[in-house]
């Protein structure tokens, strides 16, 4: 990635769409928050319905700050900066806007379809493809079952052009006996493939039945 001046804000990018799975958002801003992070949020429209039918949250552009702190369960986000998804001239949306590279979690099959074709309908996917041709890193959390041709075809396709597709598939390795910690362990997994540090989960250490003993 290329250098960025000192004191410039540089962020990770996390764009939610509509898909079912919010809870693998809200952990991976958490994480990104935790780990001193900056983020910048872009919630697609069809992702509102999802978080308020998931969650009984409204996310509403003109009240975020209030409404992602009751998502997020923290009231610190002053290293967090919205982006409403219909906003084409927002700082993202530009290959010149200083960012880290962009998260998409959870990733609907058709924000899948849009990123790889580069169809750039709503900011989220804009920022995908600026993401992409920057050569920065895009990880895209897919959360579908099953996936069709046409889908597979696409992540093939964004795999082809460098980003890392992620199906949000929990491992049970890690000792995860709640939904939250499954929900962790996906989060975390998103967080390794960008280099971020975290505590979500616990790690293979290459030791048989570690679980059972209470490690």
């Amino acid at each position: 990635m290329g250098t960025v001046e000192q004191g410039v804000r540089e962020p990770w990018v996390v764009g939610v769409s509509g898909a079912s799975g919010t809870p693998y958002a809200r952990s991976v801003i958490r994480g990104l928050l935790a780990a001193g992070e900056a983020v910048d949020l872009v919630v697609s429209r069809a992702a509102r319905l999802t978080i308020l039918d998931e969650t009984g949250i409204s996310f509403r552009d003109a009240h975020w700050r209030e409404d992602l702190a009751r998502w997020l369960g923290t009231a610190e986000l002053d290293a967090v900066r919205y982006w409403s998804a219909g906003d084409f001239a927002a700082g993202p949306s530009s290959g010149s806007y200083p960012a880290k590279g962009m998260l998409v979690v959870p990733a609907s099959t058709g924000s899948v379809a849009g990123i790889a074709l580069g169809l750039s309908k709503d900011l989220l996917q804009r920022v995908a493809s600026v993401t992409l041709k920057e050569r920065r890193p895009l990880v895209v959390c897919v959360r579908e079952t099953p996936l069709n041709g046409v889908t597979l075809k696409h992540l093939v396709e964004l795999d082809a052009q460098g980003a890392v597709v992620l199906p949000a598939s929990p491992g049970f390795y890690a000792g995860g006996s709640t939904v939250r910690e499954l929900v962790d362990f996906v989060a975390g997994r998103v967080l390794d493939a960008v280099g971020v540090r975290h505590e979500l989960y616990r790690r293979w250490e290459g030791e048989l039945g570690a679980v059972g003993k209470g490690e």
